[in-house]
């Protein structure tokens, strides 16, 4: 990274299972044993449920009195009162120290593209100091932790539930560096949007990468704080030589594994710019297979991993697709024209993906390809 002098610069550069639905243990925090009613007003078929983040604010961010935090979060990491980043609640609240904000891929405030991510630079809403972390590795996250003097790191991230969704990987060295050092950790937790069941092939010795750390499943069918108790107990002692000793998860209240995001009528919150919806969120543990090919995966289009095709796809594959009967989805002949990525500026023949029955759709079923 070229970072400037300063850190007051902005820069966009290029950069590059196992379910545990129910996992229960030691590390939930229960907020004083008290039911607070919610400022969130849940939409029609929709109900009520709180984030971490929500509980935590709910109590004064006592969970984190007398600590200097640091905070690995995006545009997603909000409180439902007023949907505001949970770190400029934190800093007019004056209750909480936040020593720096790390940005992973796409940045704090989600400003960068795939691949990319925000320079490190001194936030001008609330004068923190964000550290570009995505692609840190765990010497990096160390050397973060030194500079930004934190003793807590907190995570708040929106994830989608696919093994290749990068800000997973974040957490995963954020933890490995927290271990190595001595330092808390803690999770404000999150709905998984596609539900609490493992889907797909678990990852295999030797094709771990940065989209794939370790051995998980394709869909893994974990919360963030899931995935952190998992990895802790897993993980961390062979990639760190220690776990984390004090985890701590801030759990969702009201939300069940059971229920895909669409369901609790909750806003959704861009958790990058190519997932624009819950249904996108849907396909993706699948449809993002198609990055790895020549195919436009729709990037570039309002539509992407919805859209899947190519200048040489023509209207046989869609007749192909839809003789599949693949529960849960229907798949429409469909003709565009990516305005970036691959295949921008040509016409592609595919198909749009259409969920039909959320509950019934699997996606990592739903990405077979052309031939």
């Amino acid at each position: 990274m070229d970072n400037t002098s300063d850190g007051t610069s902005r820069r966009m550069g290029r950069r590059g299972f196992l379910s545990a639905a129910a996992l229960g243990g030691a590390g939930a925090l229960t907020i004083g044993g008290t039911q607070r009613a919610s400022a969130a007003t849940a939409r029609p078929g929709g109900h009520r449920f709180r984030c971490g983040a929500d509980v935590a604010a709910a109590d004064g961010w006592n969970v984190f009195s007398g600590q200097r935090i640091g905070v690995i979060t995006n545009p997603t990491g909000v409180v439902r009162d007023g949907l505001r980043s949970i770190v400029d609640v934190m800093v007019e609240s004056g209750k909480v120290e936040i020593g720096g904000v790390f940005g992973p891929e796409h940045g704090f405030r989600g400003t960068a593209q795939a691949g990319d991510s925000e320079e490190t630079y001194v936030d001008e809403r609330t004068g923190v100091t964000v550290y570009d972390a995505y692609g840190a590795n765990i010497d990096k996250f160390v050397t973060y932790y030194g500079t930004a003097k934190v003793d807590t790191i907190v995570f708040d991230i929106q994830d989608v539930g696919a093994r290749f969704y990068t800000y997973i990987w974040t957490m995963y060295n954020a933890m490995a560096a927290a271990a190595k050092l001595g330092k808390r950790f803690v999770v404000l937790d999150r709905p998984n949007p596609v539900g609490g069941e493992a889907k797909g092939p678990v990852l295999k010795d030797g094709f771990t990468s940065g989209v794939g750390l370790d051995k998980i499943a394709q869909q893994h069918g974990m919360t963030a704080g899931e995935l952190a108790r998992f990895f802790n107990g897993e993980f961390m002692p062979t990639v760190a030589g220690k776990k984390v000793i004090d985890l701590e998860v801030v759990k969702v209240e009201g939300w069940s594994p059971s229920e895909l995001y669409a369901d609790t009528g909750a806003p959704w919150i861009l958790p990058s710019p190519n997932m624009p919806t819950p249904d996108t969120a849907l396909l993706y543990p699948g449809l993002c297979m198609f990055e790895a090919t020549n195919l436009s995966e729709g990037r570039g289009t309002t539509r992407p991993f919805e859209l899947i095709g190519a200048p040489y796809v023509d209207y046989k594959w869609a007749q192909r697709l839809s003789s599949e009967d693949l529960p849960g989805v229907e798949f429409r002949e469909a003709y565009f024209n990516p305005t970036f990525s691959k295949n921008a500026g040509k016409v592609c023949g595919g198909v749009q993906v259409h969920i039909i029955e959320p509950s019934r759709a699997e996606s990592t079923r739903s990405a077979p390809p052309p031939r």
